[in-house]
Parts: C-alpha cells; sequence; structure tokens
C-alpha cells in the first residue's frame, strides 16, 4: 500500500521536471574544475559562481541560506530538533581529451545529457536540492530540519566539508548522493603519497617522464625523454624490434629516445578498469634497456602495481575486500622523478600500518625511494543493523521493488567527513562512470532520483 504523502511527493517534482532539467544543464555549464581563487571564492570563479546560482535559488524557494566563504554553503527549511543533512558536491575533476560532446555543454542526445560532472555530481546533488523542494512544498509543517548542502571542493581534498565540519551542526541522519544503490555502509581509507626518486642512470638515462592531473584519475597520457648511451644503443635498437605496445611510439632525436604513450582514464579506486600511460613507458624501458638500466625502470615498474604488492602494502578483509593503488601523477624536476599514489585501503586497516610497510619496502630498493607528503582519510564503516542502513535499504526497496545489500566502496565521499552520514546510489545502467570521458546520465534516471530521494529525505525526518 502506498503512502499518499510519497504519492504526493512523486507527483510534486512529476510538475517539475522541465525546471529540473533546466536547473541541471545550468549548473553542467559552469566549467567547476579547481582553478585560481578569488574573492570569496576559493577553488576558483567557476565554483563561486554554481555555489551562487544554488544558494540563489533556494532563497527563492524561501530557504534560509548559509555562505561558508564560497568554501560551501547551504540550504534550510522546517524546524525541530532532528537534522537531515544532504551533501553534494558542484565541483568536477578536470576534463582531459576525446570527448564527442562539449564537455560543460550539457547537450541532450539520445536521452542522455553529456557533460563532466553529470554522474559526479551535479546530477544527483541537484536532484536531491529538487527533492528537498518536494519536501518543503508538500509537508510545509514537518518536524525536523532539512539542509541541503553544497560543497565546491570534493574533487581536490575535501577543503570545503572539513570547512563545513568546523563550525556547523552535524546531522542526525546524513546522506552523500554519490555512491551506489540503494548506499554504501562503508568506505575504504583513502591514503596520497608521493614518492621521490633520483632519476635512473646508465645505459639508458631518464631525462624526463610526466603525465597525469589528479591522484585520484588513472593517467591517460604520458611522455618520457631518455638519454641512450653509444654503447647501449645497439641493445636497444634490437629490443626496438621487439617491443610490444601499439599505444606507444618512440622516436630518435640524436641520442634521445622520445617516447609517447596513450592509456585509458578510470577512477583511482578503480586503477584496473583503466589503463595507465606511465606505467606503459616504464614497461617499455624495461624491456629496451640493457640490464644496469633495466633493473631499476624494472623496480620503477613494479612499484605502480595497482594491488599495491609493489609497495608491500598486498591485502584485503573480509568486509571490503582488496586494497587498490593508482599511480595519479608522474613528473620529473631534472634531477628527480616523483610519483603520487592513491591508495583505497580494507576498512579493518590502519593507516600508521601501512606507512611503515611502505617505508621498510622501499628501503630495500636500489632506486633510493623516499616517501613524502603523506595524506590519510581514515575508513568508513556502519554496521548493516544502523538505523540509517536500514532506512535507506527498505526505501530503495518500497520504490523499485528491489531488495539490495548496502555496498561497500573504495571511492571518498562526504560521508567519511561528517557524523551520521552515508553515501547513497545515483544513476542507474547505462549512465556515464565518474571521472570519464564522455561523462552522461539518462534524464529518465535525474528525474527517478530526484523521487526516491525525496521518499528518503521524507522518512529519515519522521523515522521513530
Amino acid at each position: 500500500m502506498s503512502d499518499p504523502v510519497v504519492d504526493r511527493l512523486h507527483a510534486w517534482l512529476k510538475d517539475h521536471e522541465a525546471s529540473l532539467l533546466a536547473d541541471y544543464q545550468t549548473l553542467l555549464r559552469f566549467p567547476t574544475v579547481e582553478s585560481e581563487p578569488v574573492p570569496n571564492g576559493p577553488f576558483g570563479q567557476a565554483n563561486r559562481d554554481a555555489l551562487t546560482f544554488v544558494l540563489e535559488k533556494a532563497k527563492g524557494w524561501s530557504m534560509a541560506t548559509t555562505d561558508l566563504e564560497g568554501f560551501a554553503g547551504y540550504a534550510e527549511f522546517g524546524t525541530g530538533e532532528r537534522l537531515v543533512g544532504i551533501f553534494g558536491h558542484l565541483d568536477v575533476v578536470p576534463v582531459g581529451p576525446g570527448w564527442k560532446y562539449p564537455p560543460f555543454g550539457a547537450e541532450i542526445h539520445d536521452g542522455y545529457v553529456y557533460s563532466r560532472g553529470t554522474t559526479d555530481d551535479k546530477g544527483p546533488t541537484i536532484a536531491a536540492f529538487y527533492a528537498a523542494r518536494a519536501v518543503q512544498a508538500v509537508v510545509p509543517d514537518i518536524a525536523a530540519r532539512i539542509r541541503m548542502v553544497f560543497g565546491c571542493d570534493e574533487e581536490s581534498g575535501f577543503k570545503c566539508i572539513h570547512r563545513y565540519v568546523e563550525t556547523e551542526e552535524a546531522p542526525t541522519f546524513g546522506i552523500a548522493p554519490d555512491a551506489g544503490w540503494p548506499l554504501y555502509h562503508a568506505e575504504k581509507g583513502i591514503m596520497n603519497l608521493q614518492i621521490d626518486a633520483p632519476l635512473v642512470a646508465g645505459s639508458v638515462s631518464l631525462l624526463e617522464l610526466t603525465g597525469g592531473q589528479r591522484h585520484n584519475i588513472v593517467i591517460d597520457q604520458a611522455k618520457a625523454r631518455v638519454r641512450v648511451t653509444a654503447e647501449g644503443r645497439r641493445h636497444v635498437e634490437e629490443r626496438l624490434a621487439e617491443a610490444w605496445d601499439r599505444n606507444l611510439t618512440a622516436t630518435w632525436e640524436g641520442d634521445e629516445l622520445a617516447i609517447t604513450a596513450v592509456g585509458k582514464a578510470s577512477h583511482g579506486a578503480w586503477p584496473y578498469g583503466g589503463d595507465n600511460a606511465a606505467i606503459r613507458i616504464l614497461r617499455f624501458l624495461m624491456e629496451v634497456s640493457p640490464l644496469d638500466s633495466q633493473l631499476k625502470f624494472s623496480e620503477l615498474f613494479e612499484l605502480m602495481h595497482s594491488g599495491g604488492g609493489g609497495l608491500g602494502v598486498a591485502g584485503s578483509d573480509e568486509i571490503s575486500a582488496d586494497l587498490t593503488c593508482n599511480v595519479g601523477i608522474v613528473s620529473t624536476d631534472g634531477q628527480n622523478l616523483t610519483i603520487h599514489f592513491n591508495l583505497r585501503y580494507p576498512v579493518t586497516w590502519k593507516g600508521d600500518d601501512i606507512i611503515a610497510k611502505i617505508k621498510a619496502t622501499l628501503a630495500k630498493g636500489r632506486n633510493q625511494l623516499m616517501l613524502k607528503d603523506v595524506t590519510d582519510s581514515p575508513p568508513l564503516y556502519f554496521p548493516l543493523n544502523h538505523p540509517l542502513v536500514q532506512t535507506i535499504v527498505d526505501v530503495y526497496e518500497a520504490e523499485t521493488g528491489e531488495r539490495r545489500a548496502p555496498g561497500v566502496m573504495g571511492g571518498g565521499t562526504y560521508a567519511r567527513a561528517v557524523p551520521n552520514t552515508v553515501a547513497i546510489g545515483t544513476g542507474w545502467d547505462g549512465d556515464g562512470d565518474a571521472h570519464q570521458t564522455n561523462e552522461r546520465l539518462k534524464v529518465d534516471h535525474l528525474y527517478r532520483m530526484s523521487q526516491i530521494y525525496a521518499h528518503i529525505i521524507y522518512r529519515l525526518a519522521t523515522v521513530p
């Protein structure tokens, strides 16, 4: 038997689908990649403009708004002690090449909206915003406060949500629409680290290796230059004839070999779903180099293993399965090679133990590897019988007819930074993956998300 309040929430959203889609497209057209700070906009003008857009929209709906110096902002309505928080983000990762349609055009083709941020996270955020508005319109006397939070730095370090948590009230129940259905009750720990090594010197000497944009994106393009000694050139040329990699080219420029490689981008939590161009280059150099250089390139190649074996931290637990390891950025400065890693580690593990194992592994290497600049975001875990978890599972079953178990993710959402909060689902099959080229969301899925979110918000506001 259907709930008449939920039926009215769905009806309100159905009547406002055109407005939801129009505002979605407007929001997508702000190119909210982090850029140079501006007044009241620590993450750049586009993020500032996007935040202004949603807060002005909230004011038009008679919601109270708060702007946290451009780090984040929120809109709120309702009364009561209970606070239901919804945490979405407006910023996006860089675009990269190869888009079929303009990456900030928000064009609709065959029922899908194409743009960076369609699925991560502007689509879910605007759907949740409209869901909150539906609750405000349909249940104006609701005995809880509903707060929609908009962050501007989720993809680049969580400075937005850390600023929010410093001064703002923790929710009684919180949701972050930025995961899989019905929710993720556990998020792996996330560790970013930098490892420096002297440039390989020998028969083949590394002069340059560059590629990548962020820790949490698989490198899809990379280039390198090496200098080859006269003694080593014959060996290299013989191996070049046998080297395998159709996505890599190598061209002689005097005694230097210029190398370019093309891979496939993927979210850093799923490195084996992409193809790392920098790793391709190191494998190639390992294959063609004489022994003195080969051993050093081999160590660097093995260091980047997607399971963490090269760092000495491969492993798993029963709740969240395997550790993953992504190389997101490589660069050289004339003296050193710098490698930026992004680890996603099991929820029962401790960051300090991982760091100790990495240091011990590096100490055994031949490349004088040095660990630097470690940051660690500990895991998140809610038991399956937690009322927040059970309520969302029940709502998803009521909306879809499917009883689906909560999941575990390697990605990191606002839920790990905000007390009493879990990440909930976004999109369905056919929608584009986060952080990838030609990201897209089906228009009908945008509408369906808004209905499910409204039901969840209403239940969390009224559950005993």
